[in-house]
């Protein structure tokens, strides 16, 4: 069964970054990361209720109020993330956001908490980032007649732009600092009862993004726009939902792990196959570093 729960959480979260992509990639829609975050709330929302309600799992204000800052660094990263799918290809920023798992062993490196690391760890960690730096030199000193070129199968042209690399690069950090909380943080609370006031707070984030959006700025939500988001959610939530039992599964966690990690993989798939988009071997090299680096810190992670 752990098998298929990695494939699954392998293939929800990929689903994610594809549609999460189609819904906020529209330069027009100025308020689609909003609304992605709207999506997302209300999805978890619901998931989180079903929890407390037909679940049993305990939840209070303070839980809330413990885990508040690890949901802010998690919804802040998830909210750049959506603002960056405007500006740059998945393909790219899928695997710059994955590898947050390289920053987070860097900062346990920092603290003195990563004694005894193995000599792989640390390799994949420098993978990670020099793919990561590689993947922004590349950007930034691609040729604007081989970018046009290569974007010509799709609808939409990315120009070169520090914003567009800032902003999943601002997700990594982010969501590397909640990863890093989070493991400090869960040492004192309950797991089910830390996800579910996570999905209660980014209800709470939608509310609010729902108050701005339509209400203060009167922009309208159509249904034909808005139903890649609420997949995206749906994926999204799903995958996190197949996580949690797929990693409890300790005796199998040195196969599923890997598999999980390696989700951006198909990310860069979809990406191809439904969105047309096309990188240079120089980018493919990069992300090859990259997904190489999540990989082997998936394998020592179980």
């Amino acid at each position: 069964m752990w098998f298929w729960l990695a494939l699954i959480t392998l293939l929800c979260w990929s689903g994610s970054d594809l549609f999460s992509k189609i819904g906020c990639r529209d330069p027009k829609d100025k308020y689609g990361h909003l609304k992605m975050v709207m999506a997302v709330g209300v999805v978890m929302g619901l998931h989180a209720a079903y929890e407390i309600f037909v679940g049993g799992t305990v939840i209070n204000f303070q839980i809330l109020l413990t885990y508040l800052p690890v949901s802010l660094l998690y919804i802040g990263s998830m909210t750049l993330g959506y603002i960056g799918l405007r500006y740059i290809e998945l393909s790219i920023s899928s695997p710059i956001c994955n590898s947050s798992g390289a920053l987070v062993a860097v900062l346990a490196l920092a603290t003195g908490g990563a004694e005894g690391m193995h000599p792989l760890q640390l390799a994949a960690v420098a993978c990670a980032c020099v793919g990561v730096v590689g993947l922004g030199i590349v950007e930034a000193y691609e040729d604007e007649g081989l970018r046009a070129a290569r974007q010509e199968a799709s609808n939409y042209k990315y120009a070169k732009s520090w914003l567009a690399l800032a902003l999943p690069v601002m997700y990594c950090l982010l969501d590397a600092l909640g990863t890093f909380a989070d493991n400090r943080v869960l040492e004192t609370l309950n797991e089910d009862s830390a996800n579910v006031a996570y999905e209660l707070t980014f209800l709470l984030a939608g509310i609010v993004s729902f108050v701005y959006v339509v209400i203060i700025r009167k922009d309208r939500l159509l249904p034909k726009a808005e139903l890649p988001k609420y997949t995206g959610a749906i994926f999204e939530t799903a995958g996190q939902f197949a996580y949690i039992y797929a990693i409890a599964d300790t005796e199998h966690l040195p196969m599923s792990a890997p598999i999980i990690s390696a989700y951006c993989v198909a990310s860069v798939l979809w990406s191809r196959i439904f969105l047309k988009e096309k990188l240079s071997w120089k980018h493919y090299a990069m992300i090859l570093l990259v997904v190489t680096g999540i990989v082997i810190m998936g394998v020592f992670d179980a």
